[in-house]
């Protein structure tokens, strides 16, 4: 088992590593829109903390010597399903080639108030 951390996405907010790879996968922790720098939330609208929230994943990604092609799974969490059309416009950017299995669902609230979480099972090499 081999613990990821980078500077290059947030710190955790709580008692959990950013990333674990076990078993030939990496297993991501939930990123919301914090700029790794300066620990405060990104952008007011799902697709502004959207685009926050997959750069956090490439970072982790980069930081496992992987890349966004090689995820398998995303669990998408957001806390208003109305903006699922924007975040979606957003997600697409980052996975516009095979993509990954999904889930998406609505929640009431997110950590710091965040809009929008994204967590990631990746394959790796």
């Amino acid at each position: 088992m081999d613990f990821i951390h980078t500077e290059k996405a947030p710190a955790a907010v709580g008692p959990y590593s950013q990333a674990v790879r076990a078993g030939g996968m990496l297993y991501a922790s939930g990123q919301i829109a914090l700029d790794p720098a300066t620990g405060k939330m990104v952008g007011s609208t799902v697709a502004e903390q959207a685009e926050q929230v997959l750069k956090n994943i490439g970072a982790l990604l980069q930081a496992a010597g992987l890349t966004y092609d090689d995820v398998v799974r995303t669990m998408c969490f957001i806390t208003d399903m109305d903006a699922f059309g924007s975040f979606n416009e957003v997600y697409a950017k980052y996975f516009s080639g095979n993509k990954p299995a999904r889930s998406c669902v609505e929640v009431s609230r997110l950590p710091k108030g965040a809009l929008c979480e994204v967590e990631i099972t990746a394959a790796c090499r």
